[in-house]
C-alpha cells in the first residue's frame, strides 16, 4: 500500500538532530528480488552523512549476513548488520541455515513473514481486479511454475512448538542472536516468545504489532512485554494506512517508552527515502506529545540495544 498522499514526507532539523547515533534495524533495500528505493552501499554514504549508526538488512528471500560485512567495509564508520528470514527460501525453520548465518555475523533472526500461515495473499486466488503485493504475485508465479509454496509452521496443529522450531531457537541462544516475530499471527507469536526464552533466547523483538496480519490488542502487547519483549513500532504500518497513528500512540504509552523501539520497514519506491525514517519517526512521536529524551530513549537507546552495541 503506498504512502497517502496528505502525509508529509520531510523531516525536521530537530528530528534530523535527535535520531543521530541510531539504527535502523528494519530496512530492505536493493539488491533483492522486489524494486527498492535505494541500494545498501548508497544507503550506507547517505546514514554517514546524517550520523546515523547504521542498519540491519532485511531480505525475505536470502541471508544478508556477508553482504553485510561488505557494506560495513566499504562506508568507513558505518555499521551494517546481516539478517536472516525463515521463509521457503531457506528451507523454512531451517537450523543449520541459522548457524551458518550466526557463523557469517548475522544479527538477527526473522521467523517467517509471507511464509508465515498468517500471510495468505500469496496462497488465495486474488479477487478480479485485486492488486496483489510484490511478493504475493511472486508467489502465485512460483506456485505456477510448479513450486509449490507452503506455509512455515511453528507450531502443530494443537498450538504446541514443533521441534524444528525449538531447534532453530537453540541456535538462536547459543549464538546470542536476536529474535523477531516477524508476521507470526497472536497465538504463534506467544508460543515462539515463550519457548525462546526457556530455550535461553535472550533478546526477543515483537515486529510491528499493528501489522494487518496480526494486531495485536494493546492488552496483548503489554504482556508480551511483560514477558520481556521489546516491541517494534514500523513507521511504514501507519504511514501507509495499514493502522491508525491513535492506535500506534496508544500501544507505546501502555508498554512504556522503555520496552519500545522504532524502525521505518522503508524501501519500497513508493516510501519517503530510507535514510529519513528514523527522523519521520521523531517528528511524528514529538508531535504526538512525547518528550524528547522519550523521543531519543526510543529510536536511539532502544535501536541500540537491539543491536547489541
Amino acid at each position: 500500500m503506498a504512502v497517502r498522499a496528505e502525509e508529509p514526507v520531510v523531516p525536521s532539523e530537530r528530528a534530523r538532530a535527535l535520531v543521530q547515533g541510531a539504527y535502523d534495524l528494519h530496512v530492505h533495500i536493493a539488491p533483492d528480488v522486489p524494486t527498492r528505493r535505494v541500494d545498501d552501499l548508497t544507503l550506507a554514504a547517505r546514514f554517514a552523512e546524517l550520523g546515523l549508526a547504521g542498519f540491519a538488512l532485511k531480505s525475505h528471500y536470502t541471508s544478508t549476513a556477508e553482504r553485510a560485512r561488505v557494506v560495513s567495509r566499504a562506508v568507513p564508520g558505518m555499521k551494517v548488520f546481516g539478517t536472516l528470514t525463515l521463509n521457503r527460501a531457506v528451507g523454512g525453520l531451517n537450523a543449520v541455515a541459522v548457524e551458518i548465518a550466526a557463523r557469517e555475523g548475522a544479527r538477527i533472526v526473522w521467523m517467517p513473514t509471507f511464509d508465515s500461515p498468517a500471510e495468505t495473499a500469496g496462497r488465495t486466488e486474488p479477487k478480479p481486479g485485486q492488486t496483489l503485493p510484490a511478493w504475493a504475485a511472486l508467489q502465485h508465479e512460483l506456485h505456477g511454475l510448479g513450486l509449490g509454496i507452503e506455509p512455515v509452521a511453528v507450531t502443530d496443529g494443537d498450538g504446541t512448538i514443533l521441534l524444528e522450531t525449538r531447534d532453530v531457537l537453540r541456535v538462536v541462544a547459543r549464538h546470542g542472536l536476536v529474535l523477531a516475530t516477524a508476521h507470526l499471527a497472536r497465538d504463534d507469536t506467544f508460543a515462539v516468545v515463550d519457548a525462546a526464552f526457556a530455550e535461553g533466547v535472550e533478546r526477543v523483538v515483537i515486529t510491528h504489532p499493528e501489522f494487518p496480519c496480526q494486531d495485536f490488542s494493546i492488552e496483548d502487547q503489554v504482556a508480551l512485554a511483560d514477558r520481556g519483549c521489546l516491541i517494534e513500532r514500523c513507521l511504514s504500518t501507519p504511514l501507509s494506512g495499514k493502522t491508525s497513528w491513535e492506535h500506534v500512540w496508544d500501544g507505546v504509552r501502555a508498554v512504556g517508552v522503555e520496552r519500545n523501539f522504532f524502525s521505518s520497514d522503508f524501501g519500497n519506491p513508493d516510501y519517503p527515502p530510507v535514510e529519513d525514517g528514523l527522523a519521520l519517526w521523531a517528528d511524528r512521536l514529538l508531535g504526538a506529545g512525547f518528550a524528547e529524551d522519550d523521543v531519543r530513549m526510543m529510536i536511539v537507546d532502544g535501536s541500540r540495544r537491539v543491536a547489541g552495541v
